[in-house]
């Protein structure tokens, strides 16, 4: 497993694939360590060149993988190790994910989604892995700190004791609430998760997966949804892409 970090476009990024994501969970499990396992594609770079504690997050995090394959090619251009498998999103992931906790008897809580939404999705993935031990809060509720919805929301996911915590809010609400919450929560990995979940209860469209394998799936979920992605998916790319640009005319001077 390729642990090494690269820089680009501002950020730094593991080269991962959802092999090596297991096999740090299990790392984490079996040596009683606390990871963030954080990812980046170019929402997510958008927000963090914009959002002082968006930065915050990221430079606590432990492990940092690529959700999307045009990071992966710019990567590439730039003569890092990055292949199509270190494109890990979780429509791709969560299944694998689950089954290795099934497996290996991890306890897994998932914050996150509509309320009903997390919970009927664990009632699928129950279904197909009858061992899985897995529980679930939706994401409507106080968020600050000292509120006391989200001190009973603490006390609910320590009490459950989960190997993995999986925090579906959307950026950069999911990575503002583990940065708040850290020092106060048991458990061995933390994922920001996005709508993880969504995709298994149905909530969510689930893309084609040769579309993500070719970069596409942003055109599939622009579709799906335009009036909410116009703007990832049709305005910010334009901005990491001239961050590559000023950064490749800086190495070439």
């Amino acid at each position: 497993m390729n642990k090494k970090s690269y820089r680009l476009v501002g950020i730094w990024i593991n080269a991962l694939s959802i092999s090596d994501l297991n096999a740090l969970i299990a790392e984490a499990v079996s040596s009683k360590q606390r990871w963030i396992i954080a990812n980046h594609n170019f929402h997510s770079i958008h927000i963090y060149h914009r959002d002082a504690k968006m930065r915050a997050f990221y430079a606590l995090a432990d492990y940092i993988h690529a959700d999307s394959m045009p990071l992966v090619f710019l990567a590439k251009l730039l003569g890092y190790p990055f292949q199509r498998e270190h494109r890990v999103t979780y429509a791709d992931w969560t299944p694998r994910l689950i089954e290795e906790a099934a497996q290996q008897n991890w306890r897994v809580f998932y914050l996150g989604s509509k309320p009903g939404v997390a919970e009927r999705g664990a009632i699928i993935l129950q279904q197909k892995f009858p061992n899985l031990q897995i529980a679930t809060a939706d994401g409507y509720f106080d968020t600050r700190p000292d509120s006391q919805e989200n001190k009973n929301l603490l006390a609910k996911i320590n009490n459950f004791q989960p190997h993995v915590l999986m925090v579906g809010m959307s950026m950069p609400r999911q990575e503002h609430w583990v940065l708040d919450n850290i020092e106060g929560l048991s458990t061995n990995a933390i994922l920001t998760a996005g709508a993880a979940i969504d995709y298994i209860a149905g909530e969510v469209p689930t893309p084609p997966r040769w579309a993500g394998r070719w970069g596409l799936e942003w055109l599939s979920r622009l579709i799906a949804e335009p009036n909410r992605l116009w703007h990832r998916y049709l305005v910010e790319p334009w901005f990491v892409l001239a961050l590559f640009i000023i950064e490749r005319f800086k190495k070439g001077n």
